[in-house]
């Protein structure tokens, strides 16, 4: 029986701090990327963050009422996976490429392994991968016909990815990546956007800095000595404002269920996605690769768990009594 037991590194200590409040927490961090997105994209990302938690929210709802199992969409983790899928898309994508990703993150990776706590990668992300390797072109097309607030998207609408721009010996505009004046998904244009809610997070100690500093740093340090261009800052800068990074580091890498609990677990697990992110965008066949690193991360995170534990006091590595 004692085989079938498998438990945590401590501390196992209770809070009062609950599943629901860490989530909202998290929707309200996004909440300026989302905004940005919005304001930057017009309607149509609107329309695709609501339609994206709507069918987030009625899959867990439908699949939980199936099964006769407790409703669990009043802790806002559908919620959450929702925005986060919505904030991965292109603005461009069909209104029906959420609503497939939703029912795919809920069911497929969060539902069908015990809902949430049990799912063994981030259902968001998951999603995002799915579509990709299912829907590439659209996935991949970030041209807007247009803001609905007027010609706001001009900037947005045509060229390359700041990342791409990068890969093949281009130029960027790093001031136009800090505020988000560039093409990308709804959420992961605007840097400024993202660190707002990022130290939102920190403030409130919902979120831990081992995790997403470590793998940035990481990132920056594989960018530098393989990427090419040294210690160019503007390259530098440009790998760490461009793409997915800051939406990845600080929203989804640092995902409860899906990271570390370890202390020297949480900084192993961001060199690894920093190095992977590095291998994917310098080596890769596109010029992004986060969401394939965490994923990839998500399913070592056991591993480094194991060879993280901390060891009892009083007891030797393999749980032998000292003399």
């Amino acid at each position: 029986m004692s085989e079938l037991l498998h438990v945590s590194s401590s501390p196992h200590a209770r809070s009062r701090v609950k599943t629901d409040y860490i989530m909202l927490m998290v929707v309200i961090a996004l909440l300026p990327a989302s905004i940005f997105g919005i304001y930057n994209f017009g309607f149509r990302a609107l329309m695709l963050i609501c339609v994206s938690i709507a069918a987030c929210v009625l899959t867990e709802f439908i699949y939980e009422k199936l099964m006769k199992l407790p409703v669990t969409i009043g802790d806002f983790s559908a919620v959450l996976t929702g925005l986060l899928l919505a904030l991965n898309l292109p603005a461009s994508v069909s209104w029906w490429i959420p609503v497939l990703g939703g029912v795919f993150a809920i069911l497929i990776v969060k539902q069908l392994f015990g809902g949430l706590g049990q799912n063994f990668m981030n259902p968001a992300l998951a999603a995002r991968c799915f579509l990709l390797i299912s829907f590439a072109g659209q996935m991949t097309n970030y041209a807007v016909p247009g803001g609905a607030f007027g010609n706001i998207a001009v900037d947005t609408v045509s060229g390359a990815t700041p990342l791409l721009a990068l890969k093949t010996g281009g130029s960027v505009d790093l001031m136009s990546m800090f505020v988000g004046n560039v093409q990308g998904t709804i959420g992961e244009t605007s840097v400024i956007a993202l660190l707002i809610g990022a130290i939102f997070l920190v403030c409130l100690r919902v979120i831990d800095l081992r995790i997403p500093l470590t793998y940035i740093v990481t990132l920056l340090i594989f960018a530098a000595v393989f990427g090419g261009h040294g210690l160019d800052p503007t390259y530098l800068l440009g790998q760490l404002f461009g793409g997915g990074l800051m939406l990845g580091a600080w929203f989804m890498a640092t995902d409860y269920v899906t990271s570390p609990i370890t202390k020297k677990g949480k900084i192993v697990y961001g060199i690894i996605l920093g190095i992977l992110t590095g291998i994917f965008r310098l080596f890769g066949g596109t010029a992004e690769g986060v969401s394939y690193a965490i994923i990839f991360g998500n399913l070592l995170v056991p591993l480094i768990e194991r060879v993280t534990m901390p060891v009892a006091f009083g007891l030797e590595k393999g749980g032998k009594r000292n003399g």
